[in-house]
């Protein structure tokens, strides 16, 4: 393993995926630092303009599946943070997100080689196995437990690409953040559970659990592990182990709804998955309620970040200030009202 690097005030920084919620958040942390930033765009439109207005950032136009681009992107930076992916949990589009998570992170991670730059390329804790007994799992957990489905698949996969680099000689680090929440979440993505129990739709969670934690807090385990993250190592960028219940009781006492009941029953959370996949085969488009949704969500998530906190420094912020940031960031930004506002507007 290298040692850790040091990077000059001038180095430039190129971040994939910088309108997603890691990825902003990455943007915002390093241009706090005064760092120099570039950002890999698929396109323009109303959510770039919004996700990056007030950023000194140097927009590069191009594509995953653009070599050319990527590599153009990529020179003369010395770290590309790879947070660009296709997030999907079902059984479709495995030959999407086999091009975007797995050929898109080879052409990334080898431009990144090419121009002797870092990458730190942000996967998922779901590339790596949950432990039978339930406890946390760590870095060398072996691949089980979890669906089979594309996403898994195409992140453990988008790993070994990565790792294929290294054996080329490619300097990167690979970071494996949990259920994330918080603000600048644009599109948005994991912040829809909130949004759902803010909306008063909570009534019952399903019966697995999660590790939550602020994205904030991994964009800054993002930024450690530029520096000290070492070269072909995993790091789990953990948070609170909480049931997706108690998760839902304070998502509803931050956004001043009525409690979650209880929990679904597993066998009404079965049923539910296979009728959306019925429903899918109709409609030739897969129902955001599936069979491989719902085995997710009855699963306990539980990972440890132990060697993240020894190596890289890396801790994490309450849970419900977390919540209670990203609440106000979607009220302020029109994605949600708050509780009186609707009351009002009822009568």
């Amino acid at each position: 393993m290298l040692a850790p690097r040091q990077f000059a005030a001038t180095d430039d920084f190129l971040v994939t995926g910088a309108t997603g919620l890691v990825g902003n958040n990455v943007v915002r942390q390093l241009v706090a630092r005064g760092r120099s930033v570039r950002v890999l765009l698929r396109g323009r439109g109303a959510t770039v303009d919004r996700a990056f207005a007030g950023l000194p950032v140097d927009r590069r136009p191009g594509e995953l599946d653009d070599a050319h681009s990527v590599e153009a992107a990529a020179d003369g930076t010395a770290v590309v943070i790879h947070a660009a992916a296709m997030v999907h949990c079902g059984w479709r589009h495995l030959d999407e997100m086999r091009a975007v998570n797995v050929e898109g992170t080879r052409r990334i991670a080898r431009a990144a080689r090419l121009a002797g730059a870092r990458l730190v390329h942000v996967s998922s804790v779901d590339a790596i196995g949950l432990r039978p007994d339930g406890g946390p799992a760590d870095e060398e957990t072996p691949p089980g437990g979890m669906p089979e489905c594309p996403y898994v698949v195409t992140k453990r996969e988008a790993e070994a690409a990565v790792l294929e680099e290294v054996e080329r000689g490619l300097d990167a680090v690979i970071v494996n953040p949990v259920y994330m929440i918080g603000p600048w979440d644009w599109k948005p993505s994991s912040g829809r559970m909130l949004l759902e129990v803010g909306a008063g739709k909570g009534l019952f969670a399903p019966p697995g659990g999660n590790d939550f934690v602020d994205v904030r807090d991994v964009a800054v385990g993002i930024l450690a592990a530029i520096e000290r993250g070492r070269t072909g190592r995993r790091y789990i960028l953990g948070g609170h182990p909480l049931s997706y219940l108690d998760a839902w009781r304070i998502f509803a006492r931050v956004a001043g709804r009525m409690q979650p009941l209880g929990l679904a029953p597993p066998v009404a959370v079965r049923t539910a998955g296979w009728i959306g996949d019925v429903v899918s085969l109709f409609t030739r488009r897969e129902r955001p309620v599936n069979s491989a949704a719902v085995r997710m969500s009855m699963l306990a998530h539980n990972f440890s970040s132990r060697r993240a906190e020894t190596e890289l420094g890396y801790t994490y912020r309450p849970f419900e200030s977390a919540v209670q940031d990203a609440w106000e960031w979607f009220i302020d930004r029109g994605y949600a009202r708050p509780a009186r506002a609707r009351t009002a507007l009822a009568r």
